[in-house]
């Protein structure tokens, strides 16, 4: 695998964390954290949670990066209810993208994005279940243009969406317990979600590489999982080979 995948991946912890310690220690982040998290998230009781996961949902359904909204989970709920908020803010936003995909952008989809909806919808039909999981594994490709693509194929959605759902965990509690780490236990806990996202990281790529079955969402994802000797001198070999 490309390092400069796990390079962004492990940039994001650190910039979130470095942000997260920013709000912690400074007077205008004391009173953001008292005046949202306390006043609006934790006093709601088990509706924070929910409103978490809603609000999650829609950001993520824009194009908010999944990972910022499990650190901010975990920021305020902790590792495990952060996990959970988060867990369900990402399959939420993956369901309302390719619900809006499925019934009303299709032409908008497909005029953006022509040329990789029958990549996706090769790699997806037959086991769609499967194939969600092993792309949500990935450390890398787009959250929000699978979704929308996978939206205008012929596959299932609900295959689609357990798949998502179970592929989006690992990185989830990733980002969860380093957000956690900046109110508790933080070099151990910040520390272990570096190693935790490295490790995951390689079993996503060893998984999709071993379960594709010779399938493939293109050679431009492919050459950003290959190493940097693969990358350069392989290209030929990933976009025609597989």
């Amino acid at each position: 695998m490309n390092p400069r995948i796990l390079l962004r991946g492990l940039a994001l912890i650190g910039a979130l964390v470095a942000a997260g310690l920013v709000l912690k220690t400074t007077q205008w982040g004391a009173a953001l954290d008292k005046e949202w998290v306390d006043g609006f998230i934790r006093r709601q009781g088990s509706m924070g949670g929910v409103i978490f996961a809603a609000a999650g949902a829609l950001f993520i359904a824009v194009g908010v990066p999944r990972q910022v909204i499990s650190f901010l989970g975990g920021y305020v709920f902790g590792f495990v209810w952060g996990t959970v908020a988060a867990a369900a803010a990402a399959i939420g936003g993956c369901v309302i993208t390719f619900s809006f995909a499925r019934a009303m952008g299709r032409d908008l989809v497909a005029a953006r994005f022509s040329g990789r909806i029958g990549k996706v919808d090769d790699f997806l039909r037959g086991n769609p279940f499967s194939m969600a999981l092993l792309i949500r594994l990935l450390p890398a490709g787009s959250n929000l243009v699978i979704s929308l693509t996978a939206g205008v194929t012929s596959v299932s959605p609900w295959p689609f969406f357990l798949g998502s759902a179970i592929g989006y965990l690992p990185q989830t509690m990733v980002f969860a317990l380093a957000g956690s780490g900046i109110t508790l236990d933080p070099a151990f806990r910040i520390g272990l979600s570096v190693v935790l996202f490295i490790v995951s990281g390689v079993l996503g790529v060893y998984l999709y590489r071993k379960h594709r079955h010779g399938r493939t969402l293109g050679g431009r994802l492919e050459k950003q999982l290959e190493t940097g000797a693969e990358a350069s001198g392989g290209k030929n070999r990933t976009d025609g080979g597989r």
